[in-house]
């Protein structure tokens, strides 16, 4: 049974925050499926995040089978909480997405076992003909049925659905409200159920009814319109405008003993009658254990795998990526087409006429500046163009999935195993991008110097903007706001460099530690020591270059920081999103 003591939730923690529950009292035993009705604003919401730990409570206490919560908390796989919206992956199927779900929360599921699992619960909600469909594609009631048969893949003892019928038809709503039923009767379990519809009440065994965080009635539904002094319960939500919230709280306490008797007398009348149980009848068989929440191990490989399928059957997602990598070199082969200029010769003592010798030192000098700018610009152009693909591989990566993180780590996924998931499925795509990227512009444009040390600082701007922008991904709060500053932030990457314009010393030493684009082009530079570039370059560059193990440090250095940063936005909630 699920137990509520004068529970109170504010809006904040300072003393003048607003008060969105006030003194929510009342018993939901197993068994029963119970309606939460009230306008908009009432608190319903916020009485099902504050039972699911989501809310903090400012006051009061909720007890499950007689333990205090904020003592003996619930394990993730007791509760099951279905949002307002229905998450899932939309590229997976209904039955794959019960089964990710299934592999995330239950351990110890395999083969036959895990496959026969996911059918039993797609039977349960009516979706085992739309079991090969994909989430996208299914209808609204259909993927209401989805997000009950995920939050039931824990068998949990309670279960919290908000607004389940936002937006259904007469008949998809009576259907799901007839299944929310069942779940609780079969399964013994306590159905708490936000709703604004007053035309299927006859489907719940306790409806609550509040206004302004206060709690008006608590009681069958068949007995609200006589507490209500209306002609049917259609018409409460035009009577509750009549007094104060803090008025029709004060007349439910005063009235709570009478009603609360009334039902009592009605179920015992029915079992006189030989009538089924009522709603919240204990269940004679001992309730079991809670299943094991899948091992971080465990769930890595299962994330990791599924966002591979993903990608590979999103086609246009699959096909943007395609056209950066394959495009963005060609890009670069366009200003090395007949290859790079090459680097004049001054012989000096071949005459001795001074204008003669002017003269070659001005065409030594011209020629020399076009071969250390070609260079400059082209490895210049590779890390910017690089760390663009970062800035796509993970702007989104995150905050595009944000409420389904939330919802999983709520049901027991670890942050480490899901932040690793996406750091591993990134890592092959930057080592693919840098290795086409290196390779084509050396094949094409001859491109001089050692090829190992150039890819490899190629490799480590895109993994850092990579890492980086995921940090970014997992911080921001919502994914365009994360698209937005990771494109600013590789824009910024080529003035602040100085790789273009030597910035003043002040300027240069604050910022030359943040910027990847410097790290890695100063590094690919220095891959031409050994050749006639590498002198005419520091001709020509307004910029100090550093050396090569420096910018390996420091732009390792950047991806560690952007994978800290990916850790410490999934350690903090964002179910507002």
């Amino acid at each position: 049974m699920l137990e509520l003591r004068e529970v109170t939730v504010a809006a904040g923690r300072s003393p003048d925050a607003p008060v969105l529950l006030s003194g929510i009292s009342g018993c939901f035993p197993r068994g029963e499926v119970c309606a939460l009705l009230g306008p908009s604003g009432s608190g319903k919401t916020t009485l099902v995040r504050a039972v699911a730990g989501i809310a903090s409570t400012e006051g009061g206490s909720l007890h499950w089978e007689g333990a205090d919560l904020e003592i003996d908390d619930l394990e993730p796989s007791q509760i099951g909480y279905v949002p307002q919206f229905t998450i899932s992956q939309e590229n997976l199927t209904a039955e794959e997405n019960v089964i990710l779900a299934l592999r995330l929360r239950v351990a110890d599921l395999w083969g036959f076992e895990l496959a026969g699992r996911a059918a039993e619960l797609l039977e349960l909600t009516g979706l085992e003909s739309a079991a090969g469909t994909l989430s996208k594609h299914l209808s609204g009631g259909q993927r209401r049925r989805l997000a009950l048969a995920i939050e039931l893949v824990s068998e949990p003892p309670l279960l919290l659905c908000d607004e389940v019928t936002s937006g259904l038809d007469a008949r998809s709503e009576r259907e799901i409200l007839e299944l929310l039923a069942r779940i609780a009767r079969d399964g013994n379990r306590v159905v708490l159920v936000v709703t604004h519809g007053l035309r299927d009440l006859g489907a719940f065994d306790k409806v609550a009814v509040l206004t302004g965080g206060h709690l008006a009635y608590l009681g069958p539904p068949d007995t609200m319109a006589h507490y209500f002094r209306v002609e049917d319960a259609g018409q409460v939500f035009d009577r509750l405008p009549q007094r104060t919230p803090g008025e029709w709280h004060a007349s439910w306490l005063k009235h709570r003993d009478y009603f609360e008797k009334q039902a009592g007398e009605k179920n015992a009348d029915a079992k006189k009658r030989g009538a089924p149980p009522p709603a919240g009848t204990p269940s004679p068989d001992e309730p079991l254990a809670p299943p094991r929440v899948a091992p971080p191990w465990s769930q890595f490989l299962t994330l990791l795998a599924t966002r591979w399928k993903i990608f590979f059957r999103d086609r246009g997602g699959l096909a943007l990526q395609c056209g950066l990598v394959l495009g963005f070199p060609l890009v670069v082969a366009v200003f090395a087409l007949d290859g790079l200029p090459p680097v004049p010769s001054l012989d000096a003592g071949m005459s001795g006429d001074v204008v003669r010798q002017l003269l070659e030192a001005r065409t030594f000098a011209e020629g020399a500046s076009k071969a250390g700018s070609a260079v400059s610009g082209l490895v210049l152009l590779q890390v910017i163009l690089l760390g663009l693909l970062g800035a796509n591989n993970s702007a989104r990566e995150i905050s595009g999935e944000r409420a389904i993180y939330e919802k999983e780590r709520f049901s027991g996924l670890s942050p480490v195993a899901y932040v690793a998931a996406k750091a591993s499925f990134l890592a092959v795509l930057v080592i693919l991008q840098s290795v086409w990227m290196t390779w084509f512009v050396r094949t094409v444009a001859h491109f001089p110097g050692e090829g190992g040390a150039q890819f490899l600082f190629f490799l480590l701007v895109n993994a850092a903007l990579t890492s980086v922008c995921l940090g970014i991904s997992a911080l921001a709060r919502s994914a365009d706001q994360a698209s937005l500053i990771s494109v600013y932030l590789v824009g910024f990457q080529l003035p602040l460099s100085g790789a273009v314009l030597a910035l003043p010393a002040g300027f240069d030493a604050a910022l030359r530690p943040f910027i990847a684009a410097y790290w890695s082009w100063s590094g690919a530079l220095q891959s031409l020591r050994e050749t006639r570039y590498y002198d005419v370059l520091e001709l020509v560059i307004p910029t100090t270059l550093s050396a090569s193990a420096l910018c390996a440090w420091v732009l390792a250095l950047h991806i560690l920081f952007g994978i800290f940063l990916a850790w410490v936005g999934c350690l903090r909630a964002r179910w507002d999103r």
